[in-house]
């Protein structure tokens, strides 16, 4: 859950693409055996399916890998991982379409930059958090512990003394309280913490609630934009949580609760939750659609598909700004559109991507 919650606060959407892969209402992923591409690149068959989205493979005695190099060629008993609404409508639809060259934006690098983090409240996963985020953000960073609770400025204190990308403090102070919220400097990504070390589980929850409550009026009242990333505890508290516009938070039980799930279900994706949680190899990032296709013109997603996997990348969905705060259409969060339908993306939007970076 802190590498989740680490990932999580520095994208916004990556919370619902998360839980769009997990529960069993939409899209899952599987393992198919596809005969037709044995001696075929992994980088052909991201290609090769009209409906289900290659997002690594299996080799044969092996352990998943999530974009792999994509020139690895897949051998006789080697299994895609892929996304599919069913595994029973896993169809290999071959090379019948045309990538729009004219669409396909130039390379381009972006480079990271320092980053600011305010993480509020605490909790035994703080420290880990910390940890976590130490893999993803840029040296020169700073992570600030607003709480009240017993024993946070310790073990921040000791979290210190093993960081080398991120200077990292601590603030007393009640993460309720508008006016402590209020005299806060500006902050690039928030992380609300449950007290649920000290409190009842709806205790705790009203506590987030009412902190995000707060941080979406200043945010809305100043102008200034942040993601926010919440960890709700109880499940049926999250349409509170969707009514302050947060479109991206955590609700840990149920989060573990739909891995567990789909382990139970398949054992093998043990071994692919492990990869893509792990901040070594590849994870799920939102990148700039302008990298991968030019902004405002309508294109097949096989052309993004084809666009990300000249950067090394496996594209897998995108998602409309727009629609950030609409919880009926995901946030605008789409994964696994049929490929050759055509989607105009823009220069704010998205595109979801497996990457090392």
């Amino acid at each position: 859950m802190a590498r989740v919650i680490a990932q999580t606060c520095r994208q916004s959407g990556l919370s619902v693409v998360y839980t769009e892969l997990l529960d069993f209402g939409g899209d899952e992923m599987y393992f198919h055996e596809e005969p037709a591409l044995e001696g075929k690149s992994v980088g052909e068959a991201l290609l090769a399916f009209e409906k289900s989205a290659v997002m690594g493979y299996c080799p044969a005695g092996g352990a998943p890998r999530l974009n792999p190099p994509l020139d690895t060629v897949l051998g006789k008993g080697d299994r895609l991982i892929v996304i599919a609404e069913d595994d029973g409508k896993i169809h290999f639809t071959g090379n019948a379409f045309a990538i729009q060259e004219e669409a396909i934006a130039p390379p381009a690098v972006t480079a990271s930059v320092p980053s600011r983090t305010l993480i509020l409240g605490w909790n035994w996963r703080g420290s880990a958090i910390l940890h976590d985020l130490e893999n993803y953000v840029a040296p020169g960073s700073e992570a600030v512990v607003v709480a009240d609770a017993e024993g946070a400025e310790e073990e921040v204190r000791r979290c210190c003394s093993r960081l080398d990308r991120q200077k990292v403090s601590f603030r007393q102070g009640d993460t309720t309280d508008r006016s402590t919220l209020e005299e806060l400097e500006r902050y690039d990504h928030v992380i609300l913490l449950s007290y649920s070390d000290a409190l009842p589980v709806q205790r705790a929850d009203a506590r987030t609630l009412i902190s995000l409550l707060h941080l979406r009026d200043i945010a809305e009242k100043r102008g200034c934009r942040f993601s926010i990333v919440s960890e709700v505890l109880d499940t049926r508290n999250r349409n509170l949580a969707e009514i302050t516009r947060a479109d991206d938070f955590i609700v840990s039980e149920r989060l573990v609760s739909l891995m567990l799930a789909q382990v139970s279900e398949n054992k093998a994706l043990n071994a692919v939750f492990a990869d893509l949680f792990d901040p070594e190899g590849s994870e799920i990032y939102l990148k700039p659609a302008g990298l991968y296709v030019n902004p405002g013109q309508p294109v097949s997603f096989y052309t993004v598909v084809e666009a990300a996997r000249r950067r090394g990348e496996v594209a897998i969905g995108y998602r409309r700004v727009e629609l950030a705060h609409d919880a009926e259409r995901s946030y605008g969060v789409v994964i696994n559109p049929a490929k050759s339908e055509p989607v105009g993306l823009g220069q704010d939007d998205r595109v979801i991507v497996l990457a090392e970076e």
